[in-house]
């Protein structure tokens, strides 16, 4: 691991002409985002470029993830922001006081550039960026609607990355679409699984027949994603097929009133014994591929990680005709259906055509485009775009 920035002497600044990222998180939960920037860092030419992580908690979960990689501590947390919160004005207005602490971190660590990624991280961030004279990266991960993107960007980000074309900043007057870009989300495109294997230990775990339809739901129990709507899907198949079913939701509620909404709709659809709370798993593409099916209700999702790991595994796809999932899924990758109809995910899962064809075609298609080095080459254009 490189030296702390704060330690280099004036000679070593001076020869040192790397240029120096600064990627700032906020919170203290892993992420996709968390995902995406360690695959970038591993990518980064080590003699063109010197990454600095900053975290809110120095011995938290975001600094032991990126263990290996330099790191020091904000100089202005004060947990402003609560998990499941919005960003709101308001909420940015409160961060002001932070501004200049941050700014003069950046210009004592002389950063070159700021890359933010997530929403309360660029809420932060940019403003003192933009004071410390450092460039700023907005990398927009969310929806387009998003008030971040759409007040601030245009104002404090020179370039705005977009993880899909829904992401993209809306069109406007006031708007950084001009400053923007596509750059999809990078995976690790060796990832092999034995889903024969994968698949028997799970049915070993679940107590069930080899028979049965295992269909899983990956991610956070939080509207967007619909996962009141997989509960729906699954009572619609209970009813109709002729074959054990099984709904699998891995993954974890955000907030207690979602994790009370689900277990009752669980109860009232009457599929205690056919939904299943798998909770938060490592490693995620073992469980992807252990499923028959994966099942992608959500709706105005930028660019879902699960959705293209599958892809990746071979694991069959079934998803809403919404948001990033349609870019993902282009030329045939996966059924798309229309959004918020569990009738419609139920028949798509009950007769998916030549599950293996498509599953195999969209393998080759998401080791072509996401790549981890196709996406560092694209960001490090950006880089060299923005270097002073």
């Amino acid at each position: 691991m490189n030296a702390p920035l704060s330690r280099m002497t004036a000679d070593d600044v001076a020869a040192d002409n790397r240029l120096r990222i600064c990627f700032p998180f906020s919170g203290d939960s892993i992420g996709g985002s968390h995902i995406s920037v360690r695959g970038l860092m591993a990518h980064l030419d080590p003699a063109l470029y010197r990454p600095l992580v900053v975290t809110e908690v120095p011995d938290g979960m975001i600094a032991r993830f990126f263990a290996g990689h330099e790191q020091m501590a904000d100089p202005a947390a004060r947990g402003l922001f609560v998990p499941g919160e919005a960003f709101t004005l308001r909420k940015f207005r409160r961060t002001l006081g932070s501004v200049l602490p941050r700014a003069r971190f950046l210009r004592r660590n002389r950063i070159d550039i700021v890359h933010v990624n997530d929403g309360r991280s660029s809420a932060n961030w940019a403003l003192a960026a933009r004071i410390a004279g450092a460039k700023l990266i907005w990398h927009h991960r969310g929806d387009p609607g998003a008030l971040g993107l759409r007040l601030l960007a245009p104002a404090l980000a020179h370039r705005v990355l977009a993880v899909s074309s829904f992401a993209l900043p809306r069109p406007g007057l006031w708007s950084a679409r001009n400053r923007a870009s596509v750059i999809h989300s990078p995976f690790d495109t060796s990832l092999e699984m034995d889903r024969a294997k994968a698949r028997d230990a799970l049915i070993r775990e679940l107590g069930v027949t080899p028979g049965t339809l295992l269909l899983g739901y990956f991610g956070a129990f939080v509207p967007r994603k619909r996962p009141l709507l997989f509960v729906d899907m699954i009572a619609r198949l209970q009813a109709t097929v002729d074959r054990p079913v099984m709904g699998l939701m891995f993954g974890e509620a955000r907030l207690p009133a979602m994790d009370i909404a689900l277990r009752k709709r669980i109860a009232d659809k009457g599929v205690a014994d056919r939904v299943k709370l798998m909770g938060y798993r490592t490693p995620g593409p073992f469980w992807i591929a252990a499923c028959d099916q994966l099942v992608v209700p959500a709706v105005g999702e930028p660019f879902g990680r699960t959705l293209v790991e599958a892809m990746l595994v071979g694991t069959p796809i079934v998803a809403a005709r919404s948001g990033g999932n349609i870019e993902a899924l282009e030329g045939g990758n996966g059924i798309l259906v229309e959004p918020d109809d569990a009738d419609a995910l139920a028949r798509a899962c009950q007769d998916p055509g030549d599950a293996r064809a498509m599953a195999l075609a969209a393998q080759a298609d998401a080791r072509d485009r996401f790549s981890e080095a196709a996406h560092c080459a694209k960001v490090s254009a950006i880089y060299e775009a923005l270097r002073p």
